[in-house]
């Protein structure tokens, strides 16, 4: 395994940092990993690593280089988490979608890749997963807590390609009603399903994190694990 930061140069001459993360294997397909709003994070570099050593080439884009390229924050530092705050207010996802396709084409002709690829992410990384899986050519996309999925439910209709959610049953930024409304829309049992985490908040996933529980992010990454070996 493999891994560096890498310069992709967008069309309109933006350049943006992904840190690549590659398998010793030839032919891999490609997961490009969202982050949340604190920019790519040790933590996130790890959760690359990891897809990485199971086969897989893992790229995660440095989403607010628009922004303030190159940041990371601490969600333990209240001055650096009123930070992430502020960028996630002036982040503009519809660029940010934009933007997102490019490291798609980007990953299915990199180097070593086998040109299959597929989207996951986390906190606004989901919801961004989920616009992509609804706005994109990605082979499949599985979004973690992604807030604000419930606002933009009439792009469901859009998802051709497989696409599941994981969900706190106790999110703070996704509520109940919020997610009623997502498995409405989402729980099909086909192509697109939605699991649900009981007893957990936001963010379940972080190691380190406030929100982390090791049970639930076990089982969430089973799932995903299974679902990228089956699409991918």
């Amino acid at each position: 395994m493999a891994s560096n930061m890498v310069s992709v140069k967008l069309k309109d001459g933006q350049v943006m940092q992904c840190y690549v993360s590659k398998p010793e294997r030839p032919s891999a397909p490609a997961i490009v990993v969202v982050q949340e709003i604190f920019g790519i994070t040790d933590w996130l570099k790890s959760f690359a690593d990891g897809l990485a050593a199971k086969g897989y080439v893992a790229i995660v884009p440095d989403l607010f280089c628009r922004l303030e390229p190159n940041i990371k924050l601490d969600d333990n530092n209240e001055k650096e988490l009123q930070k992430a705050f502020k960028l996630y207010g002036e982040f503009n996802q519809n660029q940010g979608v934009e933007d997102l396709k490019e490291v798609v084409e980007f990953a299915r002709k990199a180097d070593g890749a086998s040109g299959k690829v597929g989207i996951t992410g986390f906190c606004l990384g989901g919801l961004m997963t989920y616009f992509m899986a609804c706005r994109s050519n990605v082979d499949c996309a599985v979004a973690y807590y992604g807030g604000g999925i419930d606002q933009h439910l009439e792009e469901s209709v859009l998802i051709k390609k497989p696409f599941i959610i994981h969900l706190a049953e106790n999110d703070q930024f996704i509520n109940k009603t919020a997610q009623e409304k997502i498995i409405a829309a989402l729980d099909d049992d086909e192509k697109l399903n939605v699991h649900i985490y009981a007893g957990v908040d936001h963010a379940f996933c972080r190691v380190g994190g406030h929100g982390y529980f090791a049970p639930a992010a076990k089982l969430a990454n089973e799932r995903t694990d299974e679902f990228f070996a089956s699409n991918l």
